[in-house]
C-alpha cells in the first residue's frame, strides 16, 4: 500500500526570520534553498588570503572611489529562503542601493569565497548556483591549498567560468578598472 501525500513528511523551509533566531555561537550559518548550513571558524591560512585580498581591494579603493567591500560576516538576503555569508563582496557605486545598515539585500557586484575543506563543494555548486541566479557579476575561488583563484563572469545572463589563475599570475577585473592583484602577494 502506498502513502499518500498527506502522510509523507515535508521538509521545513527556513527563512530569513528563522536565520535571524540563530545562536550567536562564532559560527557562520547561511541558509540556501531553505536548508540551514553551518561552517565552523576558518583556518587562519584561510583568514590570511581573504585578508590580503580585502586589503588589495580597500587599497585600490581608497584612491578610486567606484564602490565598497566587505569582509564576513556579512548577510547577503538574496531572497527569503536564501541568506549567504561569502568571505568577501565589492558593491559598487550603481548597486548602493542594495546596501542597508544590517545587510545586502540582493547579489553583490563581485563576490569571493576562500574555499575550505567542509565548505567547497557547497561553494562550487549551491552558491554558485544562486550567486548566478540573483545576478552578481563575478564570482571568485580562491583556494589556499593550491594558490588559485578561479574567476567566473557574468555571459550570456549567467556565470560562466572564465579563468583559473595561479600564484605567479595577475588577476584583473572589469569591475576595479586599473586594479592589478598579484596573486603571489595574496598567496604569500
Amino acid at each position: 500500500m502506498s502513502a499518500s501525500l498527506s502522510t509523507v513528511p515535508r521538509r521545513r523551509v527556513y527563512t530569513y526570520q528563522d536565520y535571524l533566531a540563530l545562536p550567536d555561537d562564532g559560527r557562520r550559518y547561511e541558509i540556501i534553498k531553505g536548508e540551514i548550513y553551518m561552517s565552523p571558524a576558518p583556518n587562519l591560512e584561510h583568514q590570511r588570503v581573504s585578508g590580503n585580498l580585502f586589503g588589495t581591494i580597500w587599497t585600490y579603493l581608497q584612491t578610486h572611489p567606484v564602490g565598497e567591500v566587505y569582509s564576513a560576516p556579512a548577510d547577503v538576503i538574496l531572497s527569503d529562503i536564501d541568506v549567504l555569508q561569502p568571505d568577501l563582496i565589492f558593491i559598487s557605486k550603481e548597486n548602493f542601493d542594495c546596501l542597508t545598515r544590517a545587510h545586502v539585500q540582493g547579489a553583490p557586484d563581485l563576490v569571493v569565497e576562500v574555499l575550505s575543506p567542509g565548505t567547497e563543494k557547497r561553494d562550487r555548486t549551491l552558491k554558485l548556483q544562486k550567486y548566478s541566479e540573483f545576478g552578481a557579476q563575478e564570482y571568485w575561488m580562491a583556494n589556499e591549498e593550491k594558490a588559485t583563484v578561479e574567476i567566473w563572469r557574468r555571459q550570456g545572463g549567467k556565470l560562466a567560468f572564465h579563468a583559473l589563475l595561479d600564484r605567479t599570475q595577475i588577476l584583473t577585473t572589469p569591475l576595479l578598472p586599473g586594479l592589478e592583484i598579484s596573486l603571489e602577494k595574496i598567496f604569500k
